[in-house]
């Protein structure tokens, strides 16, 4: 046991290290890069929502691949701290308001979608795929409303009773539906990454 706690310190201290390196504010930048370098979902030019942007990796990498030519939004319960390009906005709201009025500032919508979001951990795998589970249901919605039409979803669930509901209502909104586990997520968390692309 003490070998395998060695390890897994090991290993969670080089996605830190590297993220650090590459002033990242946190090590979760890698998941994304992995979507995108698999899906290629992001491109220059185009505007993406960040859903729970906070602390802003995600945020600054998709700022790098749309370029200063694309628009970037994130919104946390959480303010981002972190310096962001010109092109790259993070604003303080509540996505559970379904509502969030600063999506109403965006013409057009968005050609991209992430959530990376998460609800506090109680401990209780149940309560926590759950919570996980109202998250997703309301980025879900959030990009029914907002997503162009093409447009891609990415988005973090507790695998849980209620993961094929929410990949089957992913699937009735997207053209392709796929599951994906990035190698630097953390080998014993029950995250994964439900991905629409096409929306309908």
């Amino acid at each position: 046991m003490k070998n395998r706690s060695a390890t897994s310190q090991t290993w969670q201290d080089h996605y830190t290290r590297q993220a650090q390196k590459e002033h990242y504010p946190a090590r979760s930048v890698y998941k994304l890069q992995e979507i995108q370098k698999k899906f290629n979902l992001m491109h220059k030019g185009q505007k993406v929502l960040d859903l729970g942007c906070a602390p802003g990796a995600w945020l600054l990498y998709a700022g790098e691949v749309t370029g200063p030519g694309g628009t970037v939004m994130g919104i946390d319960l959480k303010p981002v701290t972190v310096k962001l390009p010109r092109h790259v906005r993070a604003v303080v709201g509540n996505i559970l308001d379904r509502a969030p009025p600063v999506l109403r500032e965006m013409e057009g919508g968005f050609h991209v979608v992430l959530s990376d979001m998460a609800p506090a951990t109680t401990g209780a795998k149940d309560v926590d795929a759950a919570r996980s589970y109202e998250l997703c249901l309301a980025a879900l919605d959030i990009a029914r409303q907002h997503l162009t039409p093409g447009g891609a979803f990415v988005c973090k669930i507790f695998q849980g009773e209620d993961f094929k509901i929410f990949t089957d209502a992913v699937r009735a909104e997207f053209r392709h539906q796929k599951i994906f586990k990035p190698q630097s997520s953390r080998k014993a968390s029950k995250e994964i990454y439900i991905i629409g692309i096409g929306k309908k």
